[in-house]
């Protein structure tokens, strides 16, 4: 195992495997996450020489992990489920359809814009948990709901969380190295000034390539789930969906410039949601023709999951009520969020109310539990506090537990390998024969493949950190000391390489297999994973090319190189595809 190839192929091997299994043969999760368990333990084990009391630790660490995602989760079905009885969805969906019953509008308001919001309050996967459920109740199929939610998965996600990924995943993945503390000496900064330097470069990296994330999701929805599969009519709303992301990418950039990388998806995503829902309410770049998804009846069987999102399909018809109280748990968890992750004493008294396991098995590995922080009390609180503004009775409080009970069930066998999984692989670093860890060993194989095309590649690894982590934040942890380093070797500013970095692991959130598991969970639509993967894929290559490209172009300067000639490439494909597109689109202009 000395040589470095194949570590980095033997490294490779258990995310193989998942990718085979749920892609490939389109395995349900919660039986490809098994294997994939058995893969990893088996090549820590013997290829990795980890101690097997360090495994079955990482195991413990990873079941607690996987028990605050279920939380999570659980969190946002109980919600789901105690609007539906309820009745406030009705009211939620008529809400919409006054702006427009355009299901290309609807995801591009509810996904990208109170998406991002939301992420840039809570992150963790939380948008996909909000927001697949609310498209479910408006009618979307539940595919369709989770892809929406996987997919804005990207621009917002850097900075999600109040800015975890740059202010804890950068910043503490490059705190204590002697050599960034030489950078920062020459450039004449401190730490967090260089982070913040580096936070404004992948901002800009995302403003310039999330403005065309809207346009993907609205072509996505028309080619998957449109009754003649047109990817062209997703166009047909290109004003709409460019004015979309501009209003949220704009700020965005401006807030990461201005005020650092705390706000830039929070604010971001409210003012762009406050502009954008303005000019829909007057019509502005609406498009002539509404496009919807056909009939019911005519849904592809795994376009559905088990989830009934309220009375009206279930045969219950609900009370209608006002819009603003319909709304109101929905804005009381935007506030609570927001009071939680932005208010430092607040945030520091929540985070104190932890259930710590340090030295699990006496090793070194510890992780801790916040259950008053997690995003999964917040939706509990809305649900309860549901209740009485809309004055639920017990039996309908009791079938909304009983729904969410039920429902959490079928993630929880995919979620509780998937997690252990995840930290069995990152925590192999922690080997009596001194290799590094398996997502480093892969790293580390790719950069001596590369050279000085390394930037073309980085933000690779950040999404292959964030497909087998989870988390941008540990992708970020992981890699940003490694992406320095590599940056240096080959002689280029190394903050732009770790920008890449950050803006790839950023983009591997819309696959990471247990963001797709915690969605589908909120849905009914447990065993569909690979078939979400297959989809949000390709906004996701396009991201990662993208990002490699503009990291290159920022590193060495706009000139005749590989990155220059990559952009070029790119931009020419874009537009034959849409040439393409539009040539196959029916003839009738809207």
């Amino acid at each position: 195992m000395d040589n470095l190839a194949v570590r980095g192929v033997v490294a490779l091997a258990p995310i193989l495997v998942i990718g085979v299994l749920l892609v490939g043969f389109r395995w349900p999760a919660k039986y490809a996450m098994p294997v994939g368990f058995a893969v990893v333990v088996a090549t820590a084990a013997l290829a990795w020489e980890v101690d097997p009391v360090v495994i079955a630790a990482s195991g413990i660490e990873g079941l607690v992990l996987a028990l605050g995602l279920l939380y999570i989760v659980f969190g946002a079905l109980l919600l789901l489920g105690t609007l539906g009885r309820s009745g406030a969805l009705s009211s939620i969906r008529a809400t919409f359809t006054d702006i427009s019953p355009d299901r290309r509008i609807q995801a591009v308001i509810i996904g990208w814009l109170f998406g991002s919001f939301i992420e840039g309050a809570s992150g963790f996967g939380t948008p996909a948990a909000v927001v697949a459920p609310l498209l479910l109740a408006l009618g979307f199929p539940a595919m369709a709901a989770v892809m929406v939610g996987l997919v804005i998965q990207s621009t917002p996600v850097t900075f999600g969380a109040v800015g975890t990924p740059i202010l804890v995943g950068v910043n503490d993945g490059l705190a204590g190295s002697t050599a960034v503390e030489r950078r920062i000496s020459v450039l004449g900064v401190d730490l967090p000034e260089y982070v913040s330097r580096i936070a404004l470069d992948a901002a800009l990296m995302h403003a310039i390539i999330g403005t065309l994330i809207p346009l993907f999701l609205c072509c996505m929805l028309t080619g998957f789930f449109g009754e003649r599969r047109r990817f062209g009519e997703g166009l047909r709303v290109w004003r709409f969906a460019l004015f979309a992301a501009l209003a949220m990418t704009v700020p965005y950039l401006v807030v990461a410039a201005l005020l650092g990388p705390e706000f830039p998806a929070l604010l971001g995503g409210l003012v762009g949601l406050a502009i954008v829902v303005t000019a829909a309410r007057r019509g502005l770049f609406l498009p002539e023709r509404t496009w919807d998804f056909p009939p019911r009846h005519r849904w592809q069987d795994r376009w559905t999951g088990d989830v009934e999102p309220d009375g009206e399909v279930t045969g219950q018809r609900p009370r209608r009520m006002h819009p603003a109280r319909a709304w109101a748990p929905y804005l009381l968890v935007a506030v609570l969020l927001v009071l939680t992750r932005a208010v430092e004493p607040v945030k520091e008294f929540l985070t104190g109310l932890s259930v710590d396991f340090d030295g699990i098995l006496g090793t070194e590995v510890s992780e801790r539990l916040q259950p008053f922080y997690l995003p999964g009390f917040i939706l509990i609180v809305a649900s309860v506090a549901a209740y009485g503004l809309h004055r639920m009775s017990r039996a309908q409080i009791a079938a909304s537990w009983r729904i969410a009970g039920r429902q959490i069930a079928g993630a929880a066998v995919a979620l509780l390998f998937a997690l252990p999984l995840v930290r069995i692989f990152i925590n192999s670093e922690l080997n009596d024969a001194g290799f590094p860890s398996m997502p480093l060993a892969l790293a580390d194989g790719a950069a001596t493949l590369a050279g000085d095309a390394w930037p073309l590649l980085a933000p690779w690894i950040g999404a292959l950190g964030a497909f087998v982590a989870g988390s941008n934040t540990v992708s970020n942890l992981m890699f940003s000391l490694f992406q320095f380093s590599t940056a240096e070797q080959i002689g280029v500013p190394p903050e732009t390489v770790v920008a890449g970095q950050a803006v790839g692991g950023a983009a591997g959130n819309m696959i990471t297999v247990h963001n797709v598991v915690a969605a589908s969970a909120t849905v009914g639509l447990l065993g569909r994973e690979g078939d979400l993967i297959r989809k949000t894929v390709f906004p996701m290559t396009y991201y990662c090319l993208t990002a490699g490209a503009l990291t290159y172009v920022l590193a060495n300067g706009f000139a005749p190189n590989a990155g220059t000639a990559l952009l070029a490439v790119i931009v020419v494909a874009l537009g034959m595809i849409v040439w393409w597109l539009r040539r196959r689109a029916p003839a009738a202009a809207e």
